[in-house]
């Protein structure tokens, strides 16, 4: 997809940190944490959501791949094909820690959620 490079298709990062991340039914899965922006390519690879938790006791954060996600507009928010039960069994870490972003780690992800892994 080539999509002009315009003011409404450039975001600060600082802007999407917090924004919602929804399933296609619209029901809100959680909100992105941060981003995980390649050294090399400067493209961004991962959209690390927060879901779970209450007040952000107990929140797992979710490294999802940046090519699943589509922002819309209308909801405000990003939209992944991606219920709530499927988010059990998906790559995550606790909040308090960090994986090592290897290429070995960077598989597992995409494999979970179907994407080719560069």
């Amino acid at each position: 997809m080539n999509t002009p490079n315009t003011v409404s298709s450039v975001i600060s990062s600082d802007k999407v940190n917090g924004t919602n991340v929804y399933n296609p039914a619209g029901e809100k899965l959680g909100s992105i944490d941060s981003l995980m922006i390649d050294k090399l390519s400067g493209k961004v690879r991962y959209a690390v959501m927060e879901f779970g938790g209450f007040l952000g006791i107990g929140t797992d954060r979710y490294p999802l791949p940046w090519e699943t996600m589509k922002y819309e507009p209308n909801m405000g928010g990003y939209v992944v094909s991606l219920s709530k039960e499927q988010l059990d069994n998906a790559p995550r870490y606790a909040n308090d820690t960090t994986p090592e972003y290897t290429d070995e780690y960077g598989r597992r992800v995409y494999d979970y959620y179907g994407v080719p892994y560069f």
